[in-house]
């Protein structure tokens, strides 16, 4: 069962810009962002271009240990023409249709990013595939964490996938009430905004 949370462009327009005073750089994902969108096409520096991301952004999960590059190598070149269709949709085109494709997706990382060593192996993130997901498919595939996910009534206790498809109608519902809010060239997607939303409410509390 979901939240329905409502959010006015008000309170919408708060959150992000608390999360772009607090974060002003964001250096990490833009970073990642242009490494994934000039290596487009070929999976393995793609595979190096998600890397930086995960390993920062969810440096909390793979202090353990990391992934194996291979494993989601083979797992971007295996799901290329899948993730081609989808990173030029928008949030708002997500339909029942979708689900089995983003549900199959979300399981193909979610083996693919498990920590390959040490004492947590095969320890898997849905927080991590859900980043990788969205860097792949931008203005379609949503970012969440442990607190949003709660938030919004989808944590991901197994199945994750499942969650993450409930997840995504919430983020399309968002989306489309705010959809007057999305400042005129800002650079980033309306996804992006919304997480920036979400971190600085749901993460870190700053509204």
């Amino acid at each position: 069962m979901t939240s329905s949370i409502h959010v006015s462009p008000t309170a919408f327009k708060k959150g992000y810009r608390a999360f772009q005073k607090n974060e002003p750089r964001d250096a990490m994902y833009k970073t990642a962002t242009f490494l994934v969108q000039h290596f487009w096409g070929n999976p393995a520096d793609m595979a190096d271009s998600l890397g930086v991301l995960l390993l920062t952004w969810n440096q909390a999960f793979y202090r353990y240990g990391s992934f194996r590059f291979s494993r989601l190598e083979r797992a971007i070149n295996r799901n290329m023409s899948a993730l081609e269709a989808l990173r030029g949709r928008d949030i708002a085109t997500f339909a029942k249709v979708d689900e089995p494709e983003v549900k199959r997706l979300f399981a193909v990382f979610l083996r693919a990013l498990r920590i390959a060593h040490g004492k947590k192996k095969d320890t898997k993130s849905p927080v991590a595939v859900a980043k990788a997901l969205h860097l792949l498919a931008p203005s379609f595939l949503p970012t969440w964490d442990d607190k949003i996910a709660t938030g919004y009534g989808c944590y991901y206790s197994p199945p994750a996938a499942t969650k993450y498809v409930t997840f995504m109608y919430e983020m399309k519902r968002l989306a489309e009430s705010l959809s007057c809010s999305l400042p005129p060239d800002c650079g980033k997607t309306f996804l992006k905004l919304i997480d920036e939303y979400n971190y600085a409410r749901f993460t870190k509390g700053w509204v």
